[in-house]
């Protein structure tokens, strides 16, 4: 696993575009992504993580309009992007016909987005022009991780470990992001989070 600093984020942009899988800080814990466009990629995560793959990775962008590439706008998600993006709020809805890999996109059709209002992840996304998925950076079976040397620590000697790590060492610890379903156009709370729906 490679160490960046924070100041190299263009490393990890070249990365992505390789079709690697990187930890870098997000809203909340460390997060583990890829090019959510890159089937291999994105297969890579479920291996890393050791999650089955019925549980479909979420993935963030950096602006509205991005997000409006990928999800079948409504009255309803407009409504809650203007209020809440960017911002810890995941938006499942139907997903547009796009190279979204699967595993992003779950069986029934839908696509959990979040436009993130955190600076490495909107950086990375907005330089590789494509969402990525932003899963949490821990094993499937460990709570979240804030700290960079437990990460290391925990993938050191596994077969399947992330190609690299933005190093911000410790970081704050902040409520998970609310996950809000809004299918149909209705309103369900799929995870209380900072966000109160």
């Amino acid at each position: 696993m490679i160490l960046l600093k924070k100041v190299e984020k263009n490393i990890a942009v070249e990365l992505l575009n390789q079709g690697k899988a990187i930890i870098f800080p997000t809203e909340t814990s460390y997060g583990l992504g890829c090019d959510a466009t890159n089937q291999e990629a994105v297969d890579k995560i479920f291996k890393i993580k050791g999650r089955g793959r019925d549980k479909p990775l979420l993935v963030v962008v950096p602006t509205i309009k991005m997000a409006k590439d990928y999800l079948e706008w409504n009255e309803t998600l407009g409504e809650l992007a203007k209020k809440y993006w960017p911002g810890a709020l995941t938006i499942v809805g139907r997903v547009k016909p796009s190279n979204l890999a699967k595993g992003v996109v779950s069986k029934d059709g839908t696509v959990a987005i979040r436009v993130t209002a955190a600076e490495t992840p909107k950086y990375l996304s907005e330089q590789i022009g494509k969402p990525i998925v932003a899963t949490s950076a821990n094993l499937a079976d460990v709570g979240d991780v804030y700290n960079s040397d437990e990460l290391i620590e925990m993938y050191t000697d596994k077969e399947f470990f992330p190609d690299a790590i933005i190093d911000v060492g410790v970081l704050e610890k902040n409520p998970p992001t609310t996950i809000i379903s809004v299918v149909g156009g209705n309103i369900k709370v799929l995870r209380q989070g900072e966000i109160k729906i």
